[in-house]
């Protein structure tokens, strides 16, 4: 089977690579994409120490796929429709979801923390795969109502071995739906290695199968992200169809807090991979172009700086969470099965309180 080329914009230094099809984004669009990702790096960082001091439940941290999370909400439109998975924040942030309400479902707290309908971007899913079943869904309801609209869905190469993928995808190429698959390849499934899960040259060959573009990207390469992400977009919005592209990138942090990385993967393996930090190389690229300096630098760590502290002021709130809003926001008009459960639940609530300290 023939290999998929690699685009890459940007060389491992910050050097300029020439590429026959993708043209190098604007010196401007690359800087905010700069500034969003020290935005990002730090909110990483953040959730990261939130969770250690139990403000956070559980934080999936995407250190070194900041590149793939930030030109994921760049490239969309304000009309668009983001579906993201639970490694997502970064993406969703950068969607203008408020990084307070993006964190509350990590807390532990109600339901999603932010209006989907409003924002435009899905619930962060979960469960491997399900969300690109409803973004195929979302993407052709909206050609079904004539509507202009891109839905850019999120998943990990583990989820390429899901059967939701691969009906996702059928689905969308039979129906030329208006999608955009990014598969962030960060070489592992929590545990499980990419070599364990497929034989195929590459993840981008599966769109091929399924009759849509298969594209491979430096996912540490922000320029090449935006040329790629930015085209298959732009195809999708004319009535071309899906694309799928998978980003060759990795997960510099454990799969969560709960992860003990070290027993499937060495420390020599992680430390080449930060040596490819895409904020580094971006850096060095712009720095050359002499459009980025120390003082706008500085300008955009004082604010990324402000946003960590404004989330750990807000989580700082210990405010037990109220049962009740289990059930209030489900259905508008709950059936007989909700109303069953809340009466249950608050049943067994008031009888904890007549309980006896001593018996409980």
């Amino acid at each position: 089977m023939e290999e998929l080329r690699m685009v890459r914009l940007l060389d491992a230094d910050g050097g300029a690579v020439e590429d026959d099809r993708y043209p190098m984004p604007p010196p401007e669009v690359l800087v905010d994409a700069y500034r969003a990702l020290v935005r990002g790096k730090r909110l990483n960082e953040q959730a990261s120490a939130l969770v250690r001091q139990g403000r956070l439940a559980v934080y999936p941290s995407s250190r070194g796929q900041e590149a793939c999370q930030v030109t994921a909400a760049a490239v969309l439109r304000p009309g668009d429709w983001l579906f993201p998975t639970y490694r997502d924040t970064v993406a969703v942030v950068e969607r203008g979801v408020d990084p307070v309400e993006v964190l509350t479902l990590l807390r532990g707290d109600w339901h999603c923390g932010y209006d989907p309908s409003r924002h435009r971007v899905a619930p962060q899913a979960t469960p491997l795969a399900t969300q690109l079943l409803h973004a195929v869904g979302a993407a052709h309801a909206a050609t079904l109502r004539g509507e202009d609209t891109v839905v850019l869905a999120l998943c990990g190469d583990g989820a390429t071995s899901e059967g939701d993928f691969h009906e996702a995808l059928n689905f969308a190429a039979v129906f030329a739906a208006p999608v955009v698959f990014l598969v962030q390849n960060n070489k592992y499934a929590i545990s499980v290695p990419l070599a364990r899960q497929s034989v195929a040259p590459s993840l981008a060959h599966k769109g091929i199968g399924y009759g849509m573009p298969g594209v491979l990207v430096d996912g540490n390469d922000t320029a090449a992200l935006t040329a790629v992400l930015g085209e298959a977009v732009t195809r999708a919005a004319g009535g071309g169809g899906p694309t799928l592209v998978e980003a060759d990138t990795y997960r510099i942090d454990a799969h969560t807090n709960a992860d003990d990385a070290s027993r499937y993967r060495t420390d020599d393996e992680v430390a080449a991979w930060a040596r490819r930090d895409p904020l580094v190389r971006l850096r060095a690229y712009l720095r050359g172009l002499a459009v980025l300096d120390d003082e706008r630098e500085a300008e955009f760590t004082a604010a990324a700086e402000a946003d960590a502290a404004r989330l750990r002021a807000a989580l700082a709130d210990d405010r037990p969470p109220e049962p009740a809003e289990l059930f209030a926001h489900v259905r508008a008009t709950p059936t007989p099965q909700l109303a069953a459960q809340a009466a249950s639940l608050r049943a067994e609530l008031a009888a904890e309180r007549r309980q006896p300290e001593e018996e409980r």
